[in-house]
């Protein structure tokens, strides 16, 4: 029998050939070769030099040097000598250098960066307070006032007032009228004290009489009495 041919075939044969990219199936990819009359040559790759500019219209690019027996007119002539002697003369003379010797020897060194030449009096701020210590005197004057105000608020808060006549008569009627009352207690007490809570109650009323007796003596005794606040 005849092979069997699909109708398709030029048709995936198209899609082959549209599809298919360089590198990607067998085979490099197609470059045009190089001729061989094109061959790499000697000194072929090497930088090669701006080729040089000619004279254009008889005018030259560069002025021509002086001869040798040219020489040059100068006007202006100076005494070295002379300048340097009065350079010499007008400045300032050098200072000489402090030394130390401390060996019988003889042997010296440089004061200056010794230790022993007191450079810190050349200092600007020498004998200047610091800005730290002014501060800070600042700081514990400003501290001591706050202090003192504080002090003088306290003071202020507990100095002692005086009583007035009308507070100092009704204390005086409230301390009456409680002596009365303990009295009146007492009055009522029993003759016979043969029990120890009898003898202990007996003591703090006569006790308790003292003390109001004390307070009211001392308030009739003296006109102005001072309250301070605790």
């Amino acid at each position: 029998p005849l092979r069997y041919i699909s109708k398709l075939r030029e048709l995936v044969k198209h899609e082959a050939e549209k599809n298919k990219s360089q590198w990607k199936t067998m085979g490099p990819a197609k470059v045009a070769v190089p001729s061989p009359k094109d061959f790499l040559q000697k000194r072929s790759k090497e930088p090669k030099l701006a080729p040089k500019k000619k004279e254009q219209d008889g005018k030259r690019l560069l002025p021509l040097l002086p001869p040798r027996t040219y020489h040059p007119v100068v006007h202006i002539k100076k005494n070295f000598i002379n300048k340097n002697a009065v350079a010499v003369i007008t400045r300032e003379p050098k200072k000489p250098r402090h030394f130390c010797v401390d060996t019988r020897q003889g042997d010296k060194y440089l004061l200056e960066p010794s230790g022993l030449f007191p450079k810190y009096i050349k200092k600007r701020n020498y004998g200047v307070l610091p800005k730290y210590v002014t501060r800070r005197n600042e700081e514990m004057k400003r501290e001591e006032e706050e202090y003192q105000a504080s002090v003088l608020e306290q003071l202020k808060k507990k100095a002692m007032k005086t009583l007035s006549e009308e507070e100092r008569t009704n204390i005086l009627k409230a301390l009456k009228r409680n002596w009365e009352e303990i009295n009146h207690e007492y009055q009522r007490l029993p003759v016979l004290t043969d029990t120890r809570y009898k003898r202990m109650h007996k003591e703090e009323l006569e006790l308790k009489l003292k003390q109001l007796e004390h307070d009211i003596a001392a308030i009739e005794k003296h006109k102005s009495i001072y309250i301070a606040d605790v």
